[in-house]
């Protein structure tokens, strides 16, 4: 093979890997842009621990997307109860955690649409939650080592075959690790929060 030849082989592969590279990029480029917008972030938590690092991860994403958050309180009816029964209890503890969700929504200058879900069991309360509501990512806290702050991995793996979109499961730190954060409530409401109540039937299938 004479020079000229080699340097005319080295200048075609050089050119060949250059085309595939930029071809590729195009590609990313074009599936990054193709990709359907999130645009609500369901949070749903309930009355026995508000996770501070799940909210806050909900918070980024939301802010990062441009989303809105919609923190879901779950609230539990006990069977001997007509499922549409005031819930004074429930309202107590679910407002003002709403409450100081949308404070701190407010704060990191993202929309909310706060709702309460009704059920017999917490997977009743989420089927209805995923019946009733539109959104294209679910942030959770998944309870490890008998943390109330979170959902039991049964409960955990239950989403993960039933919610549409994405689904992010954020389990608490090592004991090693930092202490949890309190998040601040609000004694009461300090204006009313505007929530939307879904009743559910009287007899959930939880399977």
């Amino acid at each position: 093979m004479t020079p000229l030849a080699a340097v005319l082989v080295v200048v075609a592969l050089g050119a060949g890997f250059g085309a595939a590279l930029a071809l590729e990029r195009w590609r990313r480029r074009r599936a990054l842009q193709s990709r359907e917008r999130v645009r609500r972030i369901a949070f749903p938590f309930t009355g026995e621990g508000l996770s501070e690092p799940a909210l806050a991860a909900a918070l980024r994403l939301a802010r990062a997307e441009g989303a809105t958050l919609l923190p879901v309180y779950l609230a539990i009816v006990p069977m001997r109860l007509a499922v549409e029964v005031p819930l004074p209890t429930e309202c107590t503890v679910a407002l003002p955690l709403l409450e100081a969700i949308e404070q701190r929504a407010a704060h990191a200058q993202v929309p909310v649409d706060s709702r309460i879900e009704r059920g017999r069991t917490l997977r009743h309360a989420l089927r209805e939650l995923i019946a009733h509501e539109r959104f294209e990512r679910m942030v959770v806290a998944a309870g490890a080592g008998g943390s109330s702050e979170g959902f039991d991995p049964e409960d955990v793996a239950w989403l993960l075959a039933h919610v549409p979109g994405e689904l992010i499961a954020l389990r608490p730190a090592s004991k090693g690790g930092r202490p949890p954060v309190q998040i601040p409530v609000p004694a009461a409401p300090a204006r009313p929060v505007q929530t939307h109540v879904h009743t559910a039937p009287a007899q959930p299938r939880d399977a």
